[in-house]
Formats: structure tokens, C-alpha cells, sequence
């Protein structure tokens, strides 16, 4: 599985990345995850060619007037097409369905889901995730900031709005940290056992381990007696409640 990030803060999501089961599943080659920043895809005007380090934008005022800035369509228009041709594969091409440009392939697993992250999108759920798995070996991830991108990019290119909960972000990196979490835990060898996904087993919200008896303040607090009785189907019964 691999992972296409559109993002103007690529760090902030490989900071995630760079520890724990994702960090191990990367190294273990069992997912990637590419970066695509916006601003790579922006010329430097006159004035900024001879700067170092030149601030490359890529957001403007919106039209019809109001707060804040909107980035611009054209460097995710490049980014988002980079990031497919990343994803061609032999007898692959880009080309234009139904007024919208998606890449075609002979294998539908092949061809790459764009997601585009909108708090009024689709809910993103665990069934979503292990559809996910089953359906797509890419999945490209737009990663919004400020008031937003230019709608005329969901206009171009086919992709589904997604959303992660009822509210709103400051942008989508949270989102597709979400997905890239919920998604790579699907596949199997990510886990360190497949079976250990709550999802898959009777898992409760309370969780004990040693020692039996913890004082705090005065107070002991001990583990609950069924988890120490040895009998599982007491057990089940109890985290099926708990």
C-alpha cells in the first residue's frame, strides 16, 4: 500500500510516521508514504530568482470577498498529476471520464483513490479502512489549509470527500494521519499480531495489568476479580459490558 500525501506541511506528518508500528511498517517496506508540497510546483518571480531561499506562495484572495486565503488550484492541479503518474502502471494511461481526468488502468485495484478531506464528507470508518485494503494499492491524500483549495481541483480530478468527525480543522494533515493509522493497521503484517485488532475481538474500554493493587491517596484500587479467575467465559462476558 502507498500512501500519496498533497501537503504544504510534509513534516508535520512524517513526524507521526517516523515512530512506533508506522515507523516499523515502513522500514519493513509493508506501506510507503510519498509527499507532494504544493509549493514545489510554483515558478519564483523575477524578483525572487536571485533569493536563496525564496517564499514561495500559493495562496490568494478569494473571489466574492471574505477572511482568510485560498491556495490556488494550479500547484495541487501538478501535484495531484505527479503523484499519478507515480501511480501508472503498464498499460496504465491518464485520460479524461466523464469531464474528469482519472488514470485507467486493467486492474481496478491498480488505479488510485483520491481523497479530498471536507468536514460535510463521507464518514471514515473501520469498514472504510478495510475497504480501503481490499480495493486500492494507492490512495492520494489532499491535505486543505487556510479557507481552503480552489474547488475547480475536485471539478478535474475524480476523488471523494471525506470526512473525519463533525468539525473543523485548521487542516487535512490530522485527517490523513487518521487514515494512514486506521488504514496500515489492516494490512496484515503492520500489527505485530493481526489478531491483537480490537476490531476483530471482543475488546473492552477497561484495561488492567500488574500490580494487583495499586494504593493512591489513601485509597487501593485493585483489578476486578473475573479478570483474575482464570474462567475466559466469565471473562468475555465481562468485556462484553465493560
Amino acid at each position: 500500500m502507498r500512501f500519496h500525501v498533497i501537503t504544504l506541511f510534509p513534516d508535520l506528518v512524517n513526524s507521526y510516521l517516523s515512530e512506533s508500528i508506522l515507523a516499523r511498517a515502513i522500514n519493513e517496506k509493508k506501506i510507503s508514504v510519498l509527499f507532494y508540497n504544493p509549493r514545489d510546483f510554483v515558478k519564483p518571480t523575477k524578483v525572487q530568482k536571485g533569493k536563496e531561499k525564496p517564499y514561495l506562495r500559493v495562496d490568494n484572495k478569494p473571489y466574492g470577498g471574505g477572511p482568510g486565503m485560498v491556495i490556488e488550484a494550479e500547484p495541487v492541479l501538478k501535484a495531484i498529476e505527479v503523484a499519478l503518474r507515480r501511480c501508472e502502471v503498464r498499460g496504465a494511461r491518464l485520460e479524461k471520464k466523464s469531464k474528469k481526468i482519472v488514470l485507467k488502468t486493467r486492474n481496478s485495484k491498480l488505479a488510485p483513490k483520491i481523497v479530498f478531506f471536507s468536514p460535510d464528507g463521507k464518514n471514515f470508518d473501520t469498514k472504510y479502512a478495510k475497504n480501503s485494503v481490499k480495493k486500492y494499492s494507492d490512495i492520494i491524500l489532499i491535505c486543505g489549509r487556510y479557507e481552503g483549495i480552489d474547488s475547480r481541483v475536485k471539478k478535474i480530478f475524480k476523488m471523494e470527500n471525506i470526512s473525519v468527525g463533525p468539525y473543523v480543522l485548521t487542516g487535512g494533515e490530522i485527517p490523513a494521519m487518521i487514515l494512514i493509522d486506521s488504514i496500515s493497521r489492516q494490512i496484515e503484517g503492520v500489527l505485530g499480531n493481526f489478531d491483537s485488532r480490537e476490531e476483530e475481538r471482543e475488546a473492552s474500554s477497561e484495561m488492567y495489568t500488574r500490580p494487583e493493587v495499586i494504593a493512591y491517596k489513601g485509597k487501593k484500587y485493585k483489578v476486578p476479580k473475573v479478570l483474575l479467575s482464570g474462567n475466559h467465559k466469565d471473562i468475555e462476558e465481562w468485556r462484553k459490558t465493560h
